[in-house]
């Protein structure tokens, strides 16, 4: 019996998806959580085969929760949940080294066999995004531009970053206009959306 935990902050298809699960004579819902602290605090995270997890959650997404996961020494399967395919998203996953990038907007039949295979340690990402696999781009900014464009879609000020990040102005400009150049932008705000469109802004 595969022992799946679905993290889904969205308490509808958290509950569809646990009564199909549960229709299946080789898999069983032990657990659900609704954010990526939950996921963390669960007493029986550790008992899990398999983590279907959503990519954009409240209090860590998917991406983050899975990050720690494998820090703390998970030993389940994890494959993110999502209506999301950035290809910078994809990247990450990759990185971090999560088992399973599926659609949610799949059939149950392949959703199903997406579980089972990566319950059997195949690495399964949806039919829909082999092609951007294929032209998957590398995330070009450092962690320090990935913060700032960051701050720039909440919209704070060069002067908040400046204070925020410990850094002089001149010094939060310098690396905007780096980041600008990587990503062949006018400006700031049309290189934070170009960043945050293609899943670069996510880890």
């Amino acid at each position: 019996m595969i022992r799946i935990f679905i993290a889904e902050d969205q308490t509808i298809l958290r509950d569809a998806l646990t009564s199909l699960i549960h229709l299946e004579t080789d898999m069983n819902v032990i657990g659900q959580a609704r954010t990526g602290k939950e996921v963390l605090a669960s007493p029986i995270i550790q008992e899990v085969d398999v983590l279907l997890m959503d990519i954009e959650m409240p209090e860590g997404t998917g991406l983050e929760t899975a990050a720690k996961l494998k820090d703390i020494g998970f030993n389940g399967k994890i494959a993110l949940l999502t209506t999301f395919s950035r290809a910078g998203y994809i990247e990450s996953a990759m990185r971090i080294g999560v088992n399973g990038y599926l659609l949610k907007d799949e059939a149950i039949e392949d959703l199903v066999d997406g579980i089972r295979r990566v319950y059997r340690g195949d690495t399964v990402i949806s039919q829909a995004l082999h092609q951007q696999l294929f032209q998957l781009q590398h995330n070009p900014l450092t962690e320090r531009e990935q913060q700032l464009l960051s701050s720039i879609l909440i919209g704070k000020t060069t002067e908040m970053m400046a204070k925020e990040h410990f850094l002089s102005i001149g010094t939060v400009r310098n690396y905007l206009s780096t980041a600008m150049q990587k990503l062949q932008t006018t400006n700031r705000f049309e290189a934070a959306q170009k960043a945050n469109e293609k899943g670069w802004l996510t880890t």
